[in-house]
Protein backbone atom coordinates (compact mmCIF):
# COMPACT_ATOMS: atom_id res chain seq x y z
CA UNK A 1 0.00 0.00 0.00
CA UNK A 2 2.71 2.20 1.17
CA UNK A 3 4.49 2.21 -2.45
CA UNK A 4 0.91 2.82 -4.15
CA UNK A 5 0.58 6.11 -3.08
CA UNK A 6 3.78 7.14 -4.19
CA UNK A 7 3.25 5.72 -7.28
CA UNK A 8 0.00 7.75 -7.70
CA UNK A 9 1.84 11.09 -6.15
CA UNK A 10 4.53 10.36 -9.55
CA UNK A 11 1.75 9.96 -11.82
CA UNK A 12 0.23 13.19 -10.64
CA UNK A 13 3.37 15.01 -10.65
CA UNK A 14 4.35 14.34 -14.48
CA UNK A 15 0.82 15.01 -15.24
CA UNK A 16 1.44 18.48 -13.79
CA UNK A 17 -1.64 18.35 -11.33
CA UNK A 18 0.48 18.75 -8.33
CA UNK A 19 2.35 21.70 -6.92
CA UNK A 20 5.84 21.64 -4.88
CA UNK A 21 7.84 24.48 -2.92
CA UNK A 22 6.14 26.31 0.19
CA UNK A 23 4.99 29.15 -0.71
CA UNK A 24 3.33 28.12 -3.82
CA UNK A 25 2.17 25.42 -2.13
CA UNK A 26 0.28 28.18 0.23
CA UNK A 27 -1.16 30.25 -2.59
CA UNK A 28 -2.88 26.92 -4.18
CA UNK A 29 -4.08 26.55 -0.38
CA UNK A 30 -5.63 29.98 -0.43
CA UNK A 31 -7.49 29.77 -4.22
CA UNK A 32 -8.83 26.45 -3.04
CA UNK A 33 -6.79 24.96 -6.21
CA UNK A 34 -5.20 22.45 -3.47
CA UNK A 35 -7.54 19.79 -3.15
CA UNK A 36 -4.93 17.81 -0.66
CA UNK A 37 -1.58 18.41 0.93
CA UNK A 38 0.84 15.84 1.67
CA UNK A 39 3.49 16.89 4.31
CA UNK A 40 6.69 14.66 4.93
CA UNK A 41 7.25 13.29 8.49
CA UNK A 42 10.63 15.01 8.75
CA UNK A 43 9.78 18.51 8.01
CA UNK A 44 11.06 21.47 10.59
CA UNK A 45 8.56 22.38 12.85
CA UNK A 46 7.87 26.01 11.50
CA UNK A 47 6.92 24.83 7.84
CA UNK A 48 4.84 22.30 9.23
CA UNK A 49 3.19 24.87 11.08
CA UNK A 50 2.74 27.05 8.09
CA UNK A 51 1.51 24.30 6.02
CA UNK A 52 -1.04 22.87 8.85
CA UNK A 53 -2.39 26.12 9.61
CA UNK A 54 -2.91 27.47 6.42
CA UNK A 55 -4.50 23.69 5.57
CA UNK A 56 -7.19 24.54 8.92
CA UNK A 57 -7.92 27.89 7.81
CA UNK A 58 -9.60 26.94 4.44
CA UNK A 59 -10.81 23.54 5.00
CA UNK A 60 -7.68 21.67 2.88
CA UNK A 61 -7.53 18.09 3.84
CA UNK A 62 -3.65 16.94 4.71
CA UNK A 63 -1.47 13.64 5.16
CA UNK A 64 1.65 13.69 7.36
CA UNK A 65 2.77 10.56 5.41
CA UNK A 66 5.17 7.79 7.04
CA UNK A 67 7.80 8.54 4.51
CA UNK A 68 10.83 10.98 4.85
CA UNK A 69 11.80 14.07 2.47
CA UNK A 70 13.96 12.03 0.95
CA UNK A 71 11.30 9.32 -0.40
CA UNK A 72 8.91 11.79 -0.70
CA UNK A 73 11.34 13.28 -3.05
CA UNK A 74 11.98 10.36 -5.27
CA UNK A 75 8.25 10.10 -5.88
CA UNK A 76 8.29 13.27 -8.34
CA UNK A 77 11.64 12.94 -9.18
CA UNK A 78 12.94 16.25 -7.48
CA UNK A 79 15.42 16.71 -4.36
CA UNK A 80 14.63 17.83 -0.82
CA UNK A 81 10.47 18.29 -1.26
CA UNK A 82 8.83 18.12 2.33
CA UNK A 83 6.19 19.18 0.59
CA UNK A 84 3.37 18.26 -2.57
CA UNK A 85 0.04 19.82 -2.65
CA UNK A 86 -2.53 17.84 -5.00
CA UNK A 87 -4.26 19.95 -7.30
CA UNK A 88 -6.78 17.41 -8.92
CA UNK A 89 -9.79 16.16 -7.05
CA UNK A 90 -9.38 12.64 -8.65
CA UNK A 91 -5.56 12.10 -7.55
CA UNK A 92 -6.62 13.77 -4.46
CA UNK A 93 -9.55 11.50 -3.96
CA UNK A 94 -7.34 8.15 -4.40
CA UNK A 95 -4.41 9.36 -2.45
CA UNK A 96 -6.83 9.68 0.82
CA UNK A 97 -8.46 6.31 -0.13
CA UNK A 98 -5.01 4.90 -0.06
CA UNK A 99 -3.68 6.70 2.80
CA UNK A 100 -6.49 6.16 5.00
Amino acid sequence: MKNNYLNIIGIAFRAGKCSIGEETIVKDIQKSRAKLVLIANDVGPQTKKKLTDKCHSYEIPYFIVQDDRHTLSNAIGKSQRVAIAVLDEGFAKKLMSLLG
